[in-house]
């Protein structure tokens, strides 16, 4: 349990951590490639509207294009002689508010393409870039006529269409130191933060040892006091047991006698439950496993609880597959089928009919015992399995149950590394499934 424990905790931190990290190492690459095309359509937009050409003086943009985008006036008739050296920069606040470096013009590689109406090639423009030719910028631009989109990438250039009313132009800008930049970075963001996670989860690890050492000596100390104590116990009920019947001897059975031992019985009966449950749930518990024919304990044990079940006006119902085998402690496994049937029988109505099923469900080891529960409330299902939990609030002890039969069970599945859950079915049904 305590191992469970500490597996859960490591992983609910790991979990956390590597969602803190996606979104701060996603928020941080989302923004650098939003910046890698925001400055790539800057550029795009002052090319677009000096036909294909950087101005002679960079002014920053028209405050409108940052409300409009850069396809605001891709259809409006402008004059090229606007963006002149006697041009006024616009007042600040201007697109992105920052004024382009004069080394731009000679640092950045682009190419333009102009189409006609009917998208024929009218003209290419290659003069500043050596990668690409004038076949080369015409195919682009086909394609891009062909798609109909107005902006976006054709492998790592950047594009922009602008319609005029005789002419179409495309400008293509080359974003591939960008672009490289941007993946050199993300790729380093994943390895920085997966060599984190890999340091955190030796860190979670180590003090997760740390966290979990005081539980672990407390759970050990009462898993120990449980033995201790269950053995003290036992002594002194047995000489109880021993001395009433010597008194019953000397003076007769008596009704308070018969108590004394139905109590002394069931106190005996409640403290080795406690040893066994204490002994199965030992972290170094060393099971005596070797194969044995399971399809001949469980129908052993089906047909012992067979007159107990007449008596209470019950009938079990068998369905097992013959020639089953399992490799486990034959007598843990022997006290699991025990124990639910003995559940089935005690909390099932009269005249109600019990059935135990037994199969393979491929490499694995399937029994199942289905009963009649019409009293069971659907929130009591994951408590089943809790030491001494018991549906009835008030403890009613006519059924002679402690709440502790299903824990065992749960311990003994836990120890052969199998699973046990409990489940409704149909409404009036509890079956309770075993995988091994």
């Amino acid at each position: 349990m305590i191992k469970k424990l500490q597996n859960r905790f490591i992983l609910i931190s790991m979990l956390s951590i590597l969602l803190v990290l996606t979104v701060i190492m996603g928020s941080i690459n989302i923004l650098n490639y939003q910046k890698v095309i925001r400055d790539a359509e800057d550029i795009l937009f002052i090319l677009s509207e000096n036909n294909g050409h950087f101005p002679k003086k960079l002014p920053p943009l028209d405050k409108n294009s940052l409300e409009n985008g850069p396809s605001a006036n891709r259809s409006e008739k402008r004059d090229p002689s606007e963006h002149t050296d006697t041009q006024q920069p616009s007042e600040p606040g201007a697109v992105h508010n920052r004024k382009f470096s004069p080394e731009m013009p000679y640092e950045t590689r682009y190419f333009s393409v102009v189409l006609d109406e009917n998208g024929t090639i009218k003209s290419t423009d290659t003069g500043k870039i050596a990668a690409v030719d004038e076949n080369t910028a015409s195919d682009y631009a086909s394609q891009i006529w062909k798609s109909g989109k107005i902006t976006g990438f054709l492998s790592s250039y950047r594009y922009l269409r602008k319609d005029n009313p005789d002419h179409t132009r495309i400008i293509f800008l080359d974003c591939s130191r960008t672009l490289a930049t941007f993946y050199s970075f993300l790729l380093t963001s994943i390895l920085v933060s997966v060599l984190g996670l890999c340091s955190v989860l030796l860190l979670v690890f180590f003090f997760s040892r740390v966290v979990m050492k005081p539980i672990s000596e407390s759970y050990e100390k009462q898993r120990q006091f449980i033995t201790d104590a269950g053995h003290e116990i036992k002594t002194p009920l047995t000489i109880i047991d021993a001395n009433c019947e010597i008194l019953e001897m000397e003076y007769g059975t008596t009704e308070w006698s018969q108590s004394i031992q139905k109590q002394t019985a069931r106190l005996l009966e409640l403290t080795n439950s406690l040893i066994y449950l204490s002994r199965m749930e030992e972290p170094k518990k060393h099971l005596q496993k070797f194969d044995f024919s399971i399809t001949d304990l469980v129908e052993e044990t089906v047909q012992s609880f067979q007159t107990l079940a007449t008596a209470q006006e019950k009938t079990i119902s068998a369905d097992i597959k013959p020639l089953l085998s399992y490799c486990g402690d034959q007598s843990s496994i022997g006290q699991l089928v025990s124990i639910l049937l003995d559940n089935a029988v005690k909390y099932s109505p009269a005249q109600s009919s019990i059935q135990v099923t037994l199969d393979k469900r491929g490499k694995n080891i399937c029994l199942m015992v289905c009963n009649s529960a019409k009293e069971l409330s659907p929130e009591h299902l994951p408590h089943l399995f809790d030491r001494f939990y018991r549906t009835d609030a008030s403890r009613n002890s006519q059924t002679g149950g402690y709440g502790i039969g299903l824990s065992i069970a749960r311990a003994i599945i836990d120890a052969h590394k199998g699973k046990i859950w409990a489940e409704r079915r149909d409404g009036d049904f509890l079956l309770v499934t075993v995988l091994l």
